[in-house]
């Protein structure tokens, strides 16, 4: 059975497909134009009540919320592909750990700098100086634990690739875009991080190859689309602008 995920090209539908081609399962994308309200429409409601993004449908089996699918399809072919969860129960902690680090921790602060540097002036609205300040120095006191950590371990959860590395590359993919990337280049063990999780042949098939959903943001739109960083949700929010 093929996995159908709906989804438009925004980070947290990439961390899905991510996960999906890490894991070798055959996978299928359903475009959902946020921008022309598709994800309000009673078709898609009957599969995500809230009109986030993304949903997958394996069969007749529906899960919303990226993390949670990524832990899903993690778990369900654990011996298929890369293993994403580690091999001991303590492996295991690690990545659950750093995994909830980066939902509460890592993705407030790097959201807000991308909906203030990136989103706002797509859509013709006013940034937040103080907001992207603030945010700014939030990431680096983050980032600076990050150098202390990966100093000792390849990556987050020990030296094995997983599911903490991987929720981490779709928002860090704007660094460059927001021209923040010198956060990561000045720290050394963060820079080394970065050059190995996002030149992953997974991660370049998401952008390369046909996984990708594609869309470009207008000058001027009737929508925004965010992710709720107060939250652990990890589905996109779509709200009228005023």
């Amino acid at each position: 059975m093929v996995v159908k995920v709906y989804g438009s090209d925004y980070a947290n539908p990439q961390r899905v497909i991510m996960c999906l081609i890490e894991k070798e399962i055959e996978f299928e994308t359903v475009f959902v134009d946020v921008l022309k309200g598709e994800n309000k429409q009673p078709e898609y409601l009957k599969l995500q009540p809230f009109g986030c993004l993304p949903t997958v449908q394996d069969g007749d089996y529906t899960l919303y919320e990226s993390r949670a699918i990524c832990r899903y399809y993690a778990e369900k072919y654990k011996n298929q592909g890369t293993n994403l969860l580690g091999e001991t129960i303590e492996e295991r902690g690690l990545v659950e750990q750093w995994h909830e680090v980066e939902s509460h921790v890592y993705n407030p602060p790097i959201y807000n700098l991308v909906m203030n540097i990136v989103v706002s002036p797509l859509l013709g609205l006013p940034s937040d100086p103080k907001v992207i300040e603030e945010s700014e120095d939030k990431l680096g006191k983050v980032l600076d634990i990050y150098e202390e950590r990966l100093s000792k371990a390849k990556y987050l959860a020990g030296d094995f690739f997983s599911l903490a590395d991987l929720s981490h590359l779709p928002f860090t993919h704007y660094m460059s875009q927001m021209k923040k990337e010198y956060m990561i280049i000045e720290r050394e063990h963060v820079s080394a991080w970065w050059d190995d999780i996002s030149n992953r042949p997974a991660w370049q098939k998401v952008f390369h190859e046909k996984y990708q959903l594609a869309i470009t943001l207008p000058n001027a739109s009737t929508f925004v689309v965010g992710e709720r960083p107060e939250t652990e949700a990890s589905c996109h929010d779509v709200r009228e602008i005023t």
